[in-house]
Order: C-alpha cells, then structure tokens, then sequence
C-alpha cells in the first residue's frame, strides 16, 4: 500500500484485525506486505508490526510475491507516476482517487491493458457505498438513462445544517469543519468539483463512454443563502447539491452538478447529515436507489478492500478486461451543453416595494419564453425598501433564463443580483 493517511490507516485496521474473517468467508486470506509512505514516524490509529512502514516504493515494486498495490496518496500528479509504476511492475491497482481517474483514467486503463493487469476503484465513489460494482455488474443487463446523486457528504452536511437548523453557509461550514466533514481548504467540495470527478467516473461506466473533465457543467454551493432553503422549503422543496447523469431520447448526455431544488416528497430530499445517496434508473429494473456513508476511513477502507478481495479472487480482472467504453473522438458531439438543458427554475429578486414591478418582472420572463408556475411573496421590507419576490418558472431552455436574468439585472426596480436555482424533477417510480 502507497498512503498511510486517515483510510490508509483504516486499510490497515481492516487487513490486521480482520483478515481471518474474510478468509472464512471469502476464500482469500489478504496480507499486508508493506506500507510505502514519506512519514515514517506519525502516530496512526493502527499498530503495525515491525518492517511493514518504509519510505521505499521499489521494495513494493520489485517484490514478486506482491500481486496488488493500493494506492492512496492522491492528487494528479505523484500518485499518476506511482500507478503506472505499479501496473508495469506487474502489480494489480486499487484505488480510491476519484481525481486522477476523473482525469487521466483512460490514459491509465491503458497502461493496465498494456500490462495485463487491472484497475479497480469502487472507494473513488461515494465512499462505503458499492455503487461502482451496482452498475458494472448488478445493472449490466440495463440501459441506464438517468443518474441523480447526493455524493459529497460536505456540502450535504452544509445544506442539511443551513436547511434544519437555519445556519448561515459560514456558520454551517465552519461546524463542518470543526466536525471532521470538511477539510481546512473547503475549496473542492463547495465548489463542486469533488461531486464532478465521481460523477465523470459514474457516467463513464454507466453509458460506456470515455468521459472527460471538460463534459461535465459544475457550479458550487457558495452562493446559498439560508433565505432560499427556507423559501424553498415553503414551496415544498429541498436544497441538495446533485450530480445528474441524464440520457436523452435521441442519445445526447446531459452531465452536470449544481444547486439543486427537488420536490421534499422524493427519497433524495430526505438524505441529511454527511450521507450520500445516488438514484439509478435502469431501462428493465427501474429505479435503484444507493444510500450510505460517502466519506471517513471505516466507510472508505470498507470499499478498498472490497476491490482488494475482487482482485485476489480474479473476478476485477475478467469484469476490467471486459470494460469498453466508446473513444471520446465518437461521443464528444453526444455531449449536451448547459445552454441546451431544460428544466424549471426558482428565481428570488429584491424588488422595489412600488406598482408595476411585478408586471415588469414578469414580461421580462415572458419576452424569453419563460412561463411562471408559482410565486411567493412576504409581507415587509428589506435594505432599500426592497421586498423579496419568488417565483418558480415552468420549463424552459437554460439559455434562456440565462438571456432573462442578464435583463433584471439592468432594470431599476431590482436590487442586487437576481437568485436562480435549477429545479430538478426526478421521476418517480411507484407502484399504481
């Protein structure tokens, strides 16, 4: 193993206490040869016996009775070199670097063909929850047509916090972090970029295509205030950040992540705290639905090895080599841009407090083919005489909500910058 951090430490709990159990059960008795790690002498919550901690990666390269190296330094850059060290060193790869594989995953799953070995990555993904192993194998008989996930526990956690307990975004992070949910540098998570890796990930073995960074849309919770979780909540809606994975009928991919509104009745709406959960929809089973801890070391470490029992027993090598997906130079004309999805929005201006604003407000909306659906408004003024008028819109192009709000922010009548957040309808799957 390459990493002796917070889930390297819990993979080595797993591997120390408990590799007798899953012998029994698996049939496969895993050994922990060495740990490679820059710090030598970092107290763990682990104890480990004596000659397994070493600065020195050759040692796991150039042994030949080690078949796997797991690695978990992260980033793009070190841990890159170190995996394809590792795979032409003849050792299988376990990973949960959701980041390198969101990048450079297809350049990696090369070099592992090249080398006649595998990659195995179910930890990249929404942490102890299987879903990388639901939808390769449990779902292969399925066309997958649509995704929509909860799967960055912090800005889940943040949402949760802002919505139940009416905590302002700076207030909720900070709790995040004082709690373990979030790192010092946020950045990642609130800004979506986290939730995009392992959505480019999820839809690349979904649909079967090789997906790049670039395809998915990403826009962050950072611009959240607490006045519309609880504006939404009125209308009946919640606040997550969703990673959506949604497939057209004429094939076009639409890949995003974002703010997002849903109706309080789905199950989604009703993930808090710093769970993940993801909703699959299948062409022959419907809807499926993945819930559990994404993050933490047990969790993490939970699915580490779980692909380091699936490699030893050859089952990540047949379902790997068996892995196509469709070169990007064919699918990048299937991508769909932001400008092109349609959906729903909720909008919250503050307007001047005087006749004829709403009128205006809504012939502005008009003029771009933008239909109002409903609309809430509360008695009492706000900084200038302003009062917060809401709205939720029927669908419309993306493009042109974007042309309409460009418009209310050069109008008199509206102060500051107009709020917009995406209204996701996800369908349900019920029984009559």
């Amino acid at each position: 193993m390459v990493g002796f951090g917070t889930v390297g430490a819990g993979v080595a709990k797993l591997i120390l206490e408990d590799a007798d159990v899953i012998a029994a059960k698996m049939g496969v008795r895993p050994e922990l040869a060495c740990i490679v790690d820059t710090d030598t002498t970092r107290p763990r919550p682990v104890q480990l016996p004596p000659g397994v901690l070493t600065t020195d990666l050759n040692r796991l390269l150039n042994d030949p009775s080690i078949g796997i190296g797991v690695e978990l330094v992260g980033g793009t850059g070190i841990a890159k070199e170190i995996q394809i060290k590792m795979l032409r060193a003849g050792k299988h790869v376990v990973t949960a670097n959701k980041a390198l594989l969101a990048t450079h995953g297809n350049e990696l799953y090369r070099v592992a063909r090249e080398s006649g070995r595998c990659i195995a990555f179910e930890a990249s993904c929404v942490g102890g929850v299987p879903i990388i192993g639901a939808i390769r194998t449990g779902l292969a008989a399925n066309r997958i047509n649509a995704m929509y996930g909860i799967v960055n526990g912090t800005c889940n956690y943040i949402l949760s916090n802002m919505s139940s307990k009416e905590e302002k975004f700076s207030q909720a992070l900070a709790k995040a972090q004082k709690r373990g949910f979030a790192e010092a540098d946020p950045t990642l998570d609130i800004s979506g970029g986290d939730s995009a890796h392992k959505l480019a990930i999820l839809a690349s073995i979904a649909f079967g295509w090789e997906i790049a960074m670039e395809d998915v849309f990403v826009e962050g919770i950072d611009g959240i205030a607490k006045e519309d979780l609880r504006y939404g909540r009125e209308m009946g809606y919640r606040l997550k950040l969703l990673a959506i994975a949604q497939r057209s009928a004429d094939g076009r991919l639409s890949l995003r992540v974002h703010p997002s509104f849903i109706s309080a009745e789905t199950a989604l709406a009703r993930v808090d705290g710093s769970f993940n959960a993801l909703s699959v929809f299948g062409s022959a089973v419907g809807e499926t639905l993945y819930y559990g801890r994404g993050a933490g070391m047990m969790p993490t470490a939970s699915a580490v090895m779980a692909d380091v029992i699936d490699v030893a027993l050859g089952n990540s090598q047949t379902t790997f080599n068996h892995l196509r997906l469709r070169p990007r130079e064919e699918i990048k004309q299937f991508i769909e841009p932001i400008g092109e999805i349609v959906t729903r929005f909720y909008i919250r201006v503050m307007a001047k407090d005087e006749p004829g604003v709403v009128a205006r407000y809504g012939k502005i909306l008009a003029d771009h083919q933008i239909s109002i659906s409903g609309a809430l408004q509360h008695e009492g003024t706000g900084p200038g005489d302003t009062v917060p008028v809401v709205i939720t819109t029927h669908r419309t192009q993306e493009k042109n909500m974007a042309a309409a709000l460009a418009e209310l922010r050069k109008i008199d009548i509206i102060s500051g910058k107009p709020v917009c957040v995406r209204i996701v309808d996800i369908p349900q799957d019920k029984d009559a």
